[in-house]
C-alpha cells in the first residue's frame, strides 16, 4: 500500500499580507464536519485558521420575494414568446429580482496564534495524513527534534493541536485566540482563552474557547496564555455558535472539560477510530512508479506520469467529505467548512445550479451516504421557505428553489445577474439527491421520510409548466449562466424550455411516480404527473450535431462555456446511454467536444463534471487526459481545487468522476472498468459501492480486469455486465442471462466472483 499523505517541505506563508492570502492555498485542511482548520505549520510563528459551518452573516430566514413578482412572472414568458427578450429581460430585472438581493453569506471566526521561541530551523516537513485525518509538522531547531500534530475529533467535537519536543528540549511561547471580527469578548484565565463575538448587523453570535495542557510552567498574561519551558503541549480548542440553541458559552466549557479530562492520547484514538470506520470503507490502488517522497506540489507538475497523484486526489476527496459534512452537521458549502474571508467569494454560500450537488457526487459510490444526510436535513430546512417563495413569487403551490441558499433555508433568487438569477429548479435537482441516497442504500425508511419533499418540488412544476406546440415548458428560467443568440440577433438568457429544466423534471416526475407505488402513498399528485409526463420534451439534437441547449437551436455567445447544463442528462442523470439512446449519446460526444474544443473545462469543477461525462460515455483515454488537466492546472498546492478562486466542489467532483471510470451502474447494470485510461493498467479497487448497495471489489492488469467480487449487502437481485471470457459462481442464483448481462439473486450477503 502506497503512502497517502499530502506533504510539503515548507510551511504556508502567514503574516497579514499578501502571503497569508495565498499561503491559505498551501495550508492543510482539518476537520470534523463542524469545526474546521487550516493549518499553516510554522515552527516559529504558527496560526490555525478556524471555522465554524453555522457562523454566518445574519440570524434566521427572511422572505425577500419581489412583491411585482407575482403579476408579471407570466408577462415575462409572454415576452419571451414573441421573441422580445430585451423587454422580457428588463421586466424580469425589474419584478422578479429578490429585495434585498442577497442572500446570508457565510464567516470565518478568526485563528488561533501559536508563537514558539524556535529560531532557525532545517528538517521541515508537513503533511497531511489521510489514513488517519492527522496533520503533522516536524522540524529540528537547535539541535532538537520537535513534532507537532492538529486533528479536529468528531467524537469529542474538538480541535487538537499537540507538540512535544521528541529529546525532552524545552521551549516556550504563547497561545492566544484572534477573532475576525473586532467586536469580539475575551476573557484569559490559567485554564485557556475564549473569545465570544457578536456580529454586527443582527449577526450570530458564537463562542471560541480554548484551554492547554503542559507539562512545565505556564499562566496567563491577561491576553494570551504562556508556556515557560515545556517539553510537552496539547491545545483543546472548539467552537460554537447560537444557531444550535442554548448558550455556545457554556457548551464550550463542558467540551473542553470532557476532552482535558479523557487527555490528548485517548481523544486521538477516539478520533482516529471515528474517521477510519468512515475513510477505511474505500480504497483504490494504481501501480505505478513510487514518487511519494516528492513534495505534493511538485509532483502535481507530472500529474500527467503519476498515476498514485490519482490515486492521493481520490483518497483526498473522500477525506475532505467525512472531514466537512458529518450527521448532525449542516452541508459542505462552496468551500467546504473552509474559508478565510469575512465576505467570501459567492458568500461561500449553497450554490444548486451545480456545485452544492457536486459536492456529494462521490456519496454513494464512496461508501459515504451517510455523510449525505446533512443535505437531506437542509431540504428540511429549505420547505417552507420555498412553499412560501411557490407561493409568494408564483402564486402556485409546491416547493421551488432559485440557484443559491443559504444556512436558513432561502430559496428567493439571489443576485441580479440575468444569466443564473431567474432559475426556479434548485430545489428539484436537490430532490434528485433522495433518488440517488436511495439507489445506493436501499433504505425504504429513508424514501418514506423525504418522499413529501420530492412530492412537493413536483406539485410546484404540476403549476408552473405551460403548454406550447403540444409540450409542456418550463419558463421564464434560464440554462444556467449561459448566454443564446436570438435569430432576430438579440443576446438573451432567460428563456422557455431549456433542456435540462426538461430533464430535471422528468427525473423527479417518475422517481415520484415509482416511489410512491413502491410505498404505498399514490395520489392525485400521481395522476397528474402521468398525465403530464409524456409531455414533456425529450432531448433534440441540433444543426452542429450536438444536444441542443435551448427549446429553440440557438447558436451560443461562448461556445467554451464552463456549465454544459444540456449534458445534465447524461451525467448525473442517466437519461442518455448507449442501451437506450445511442444517437443521443453520439450528439452528446459532439456536445462534449465542441466545448473543449473552444476552452471549455476551464475551472476546475468545470473540469471535474467533464471528467464523470467522458466516463459515461465509456472514453477512458479521455476521462484520464482530462483527470491529468485537473491536476495539473486547477489544483493548488495543499490539492484543493483551483476555480479560481478555492471552491470544493471539484475535488469532490474529481474523486467522483476517478471512481466512475472504474464502477457504473446507473442503468440498472454494474459495469466493471468502464473507462480505464491506459495509463492506470494494473491496479485495484476495495469496497466501492454500485446501486442496489452492493459492494464491489476490482483487480486488474494490463488494462484488463482478473477478478471483481460483488457483495449484496440487502439481498434480493442485481445486473452485472461479464466481461468477454470470464467466469463466475456466486453462492446466491443466477435468475437470467441475456448475452453478457446476467442477474443474479440471494440473501443478504451473498457473493459474486468473477475471474478472468
Amino acid at each position: 500500500m502506497t503512502d497517502r499523505k499530502i506533504w510539503l517541505s515548507s510551511p504556508a506563508p502567514t503574516g497579514e499580507d499578501k502571503a497569508f492570502r495565498f499561503g491559505w492555498n498551501e495550508a492543510l485542511p482539518i476537520g470534523n464536519g463542524s469545526i474546521g482548520g487550516m493549518v499553516y505549520g510554522d515552527p516559529s510563528d504558527d496560526i490555525v485558521q478556524l471555522n465554524e459551518d453555522t457562523i454566518w452573516y445574519g440570524c434566521g430566514g427572511r422572505n425577500r420575494v419581489n412583491p411585482l413578482a407575482k403579476d408579471n412572472w407570466q408577462k415575462c414568458r409572454e415576452l419571451l414568446l414573441e421573441g422580445r427578450i430585451k423587454e422580457a429581460e428588463e421586466l424580469c430585472e425589474k419584478a422578479l429580482y429578490a429585495i434585498p438581493d442577497q442572500e446570508r453569506f457565510y464567516d470565518t471566526c478568526g485563528h488561533v496564534s501559536l508563537k514558539f521561541d524556535h529560531g532557525e530551523y532545517s528538517g521541515y516537513r508537513r503533511e497531511l495524513d489521510l489514513e488517519n485525518a492527522v496533520c503533522r509538522v516536524e522540524f529540528t531547531s537547535g539541535g532538537n527534534r520537535f513534532e507537532r500534530e492538529y486533528f479536529v475529533s468528531f467524537p469529542d467535537q474538538v480541535l487538537i493541536v499537540h507538540q512535544r519536543s521528541v529529546d525532552g528540549a524545552p521551549f516556550s511561547g504563547r497561545l492566544e485566540l484572534v477573532p475576525s471580527c473586532v467586536e469580539a469578548l475575551r476573557d484569559v484565565c490559567e485554564a485557556g482563552n475564549f473569545v465570544e463575538v457578536k456580529e454586527p448587523e443582527d449577526g450570530c453570535r458564537y463562542c471560541v474557547m480554548a484551554a492547554a495542557d503542559w507539562k512545565g510552567f505556564g499562566w496567563s498574561d491577561g491576553s494570551a496564555t504562556v508556556f515557560e519551558n515545556v517539553t510537552e503541549l496539547t491545545v483543546y480548542l472548539t467552537i460554537r455558535s447560537d444557531f444550535h440553541g442554548g448558550d455556545p458559552r457554556k457548551w464550550c466549557s463542558e467540551k473542553l472539560e470532557a476532552a482535558q479530562a479523557l487527555g490528548y492520547e485517548a481523544v486521538r484514538a477516539r478520533h482516529i477510530e471515528d474517521y477510519k470506520g468512515c475513510f477505511d470503507r474505500v480504497s483504490i490502488e494504481l501501480d505505478g512508479e513510487d514518487r511519494s517522497g516528492v513534495p505534493t506540489n511538485e509532483r502535481l507538475k507530472d500529474a500527467e506520469n503519476d498515476p498514485q497523484l490519482v490515486q492521493l486526489y481520490f483518497d483526498f476527496g473522500r477525506y475532505l467529505l467525512i472531514s466537512c459534512s458529518r450527521p448532525g452537521t449542516r452541508p459542505a458549502n462552496l468551500q467546504g467548512i473552509w474559508n478565510k474571508d469575512r465576505n467570501p467569494a459567492w458568500g461561500s454560500k449553497y450554490t444548486i445550479n451545480i456545485n452544492t450537488e457536486m459536492n456529494y457526487w462521490p456519496a454513494g459510490v464512496c461508501d459515504l451516504s451517510d455523510c449525505e444526510m446533512p443535505l437531506f436535513e437542509h431540504l428540511k430546512t429549505m420547505l417552507p421557505y420555498g412553499q412560501k417563495v411557490a407561493q409568494d413569487m408564483y402564486g402556485l403551490e409546491g416547493f421551488c428553489a432559485h440557484h443559491n441558499t443559504d444556512l436558513f433555508g432561502d430559496c428567493a433568487p439571489q443576485d441580479r445577474w440575468l444569466p443564473a438569477t431567474v432559475w426556479p429548479m434548485g430545489a428539484a435537482w436537490l430532490c434528485t439527491h433522495i433518488k440517488s441516497h436511495y439507489e445506493f442504500t436501499g433504505d425504504k425508511a429513508f424514501l418514506r421520510e423525504y418522499i413529501g419533499i420530492l412530492k412537493e418540488a413536483c406539485r410546484f412544476f404540476t403549476g408552473y409548466l405551460f403548454e406550447y406546440s403540444g409540450l409542456l415548458l418550463t419558463g421564464p428560467s434560464i440554462s444556467p449562466e449561459n448566454t443564446y443568440i436570438h435569430p432576430s440577433g438579440e443576446k438573451g438568457c432567460l428563456c422557455v424550455g431549456p433542456t435540462m429544466d426538461s430533464m430535471i423534471v422528468r427525473e423527479i416526475f417518475e422517481s415520484c411516480l415509482e416511489y410512491s407505488k413502491l410505498l404505498g402513498v399514490e395520489d392525485e399528485l400521481c395522476d397528474k404527473i402521468r398525465e403530464m409526463l409524456p409531455k414533456l420534451p425529450k432531448p433534440s439534437v441540433g444543426k452542429h450535431g450536438q444536444i441542443m441547449e435551448w427549446f429553440e437551436d440557438y447558436d451560443e455567445v461562448e461556445l467554451g462555456h464552463r456549465h454544459i447544463s444540456h449534458l445534465w442528462g447524461l451525467h448525473p442523470s442517466n437519461q442518455l446511454t448507449y442501451e437506450k439512446t445511442p444517437e443521443l449519446m453520439k450528439a452528446a460526444r459532439v456536445t462534449l467536444e465542441r466545448r473543449l474544443a473552444n476552452g471549455g473545462g476551464h475551472t476546475g469543477w468545470s473540469r471535474a463534471w467533464i471528467i464523470n461525462m467522458w466516463a459515461r460515455l465509456r472514453d477512458g483515454e479521455k476521462a484520464g487526459e482530462n483527470v491529468n488537466a485537473l491536476l495539473s492546472r486547477s489544483t493548488y498546492p495543499n490539492m484543493f481545487d483551483m476555480h479560481p478562486p478555492f471552491q470544493i466542489d471539484g475535488n469532490f467532483g474529481g474523486a467522483a468522476g476517478i471512481a466512475e471510470m472504474l464502477l457504473q451502474s446507473q442503468s440498472g447494470v454494474i459495469t466493471l472498468l468502464p473507462a480505464l485510461p491506459k495509463k492506470w493498467a494494473s491496479g485495484s479497487a476495495h469496497g466501492l459501492k454500485a446501486r442496489g448497495n452492493v459492494s464491489v471489489d476490482l483487480e486488474w492488469h494490463d488494462g484488463r480486469l482478473t477478478r471483481a467480487v460483488l457483495r449484496s449487502n440487502l439481498g434480493g437481485s442485481f445486473s452485472v455486465a461479464l466481461p468477454d471470457g470470464a467466469k463466475f459462481s456466486t453462492d446466491g442464483d443466477l435468475k437470467s442471462r441475456t448475452e453478457n448481462t446476467l442477474e443474479f439473486c440471494g440473501e443478504k450477503g451473498f457473493r459474486v466472483e468473477i475471474s478472468v
